[in-house]
């Protein structure tokens, strides 16, 4: 899920936002886009995510669980018990270089 254009203030008062412009190498399509995305949450669950939360979800987390966002894309994030949670760049948004699919 693309968190385009969001942006969440944190219990802390830290600003999330979406991840600056970035470039995939090699370049990908949509569709590769989209199964790297299902990969990853299909992963999840065995670390403790959740596939599919949804942008209120991910509100409440930041607000009422402690979290601490290490960097404002959410890329990096902490739980109050110090677990680690990092966030791929393409799980936030799109490549600036994405191609369309044939």
């Amino acid at each position: 899920m693309a968190l385009q254009g969001l942006i969440i203030i944190a219990s802390a008062g830290k600003k999330i936002r979406k991840p600056k412009p970035w470039k995939h190498s090699p370049q990908i399509t949509k569709s590769q886009l989209m199964q790297m995305r299902d990969e990853f949450w299909d992963t999840a669950p065995h670390y403790g995510g959740r596939k599919g939360a949804d942008l209120t979800l991910a509100q409440a987390i930041v607000d009422s669980a402690g979290v601490i966002v290490q960097s404002a894309d959410l890329t990096v994030c902490y739980d109050e018990r110090g677990a680690k949670y990092e966030l791929p760049k393409y799980v936030l948004s799109e490549p600036t270089n994405l191609i369309g699919d044939s």
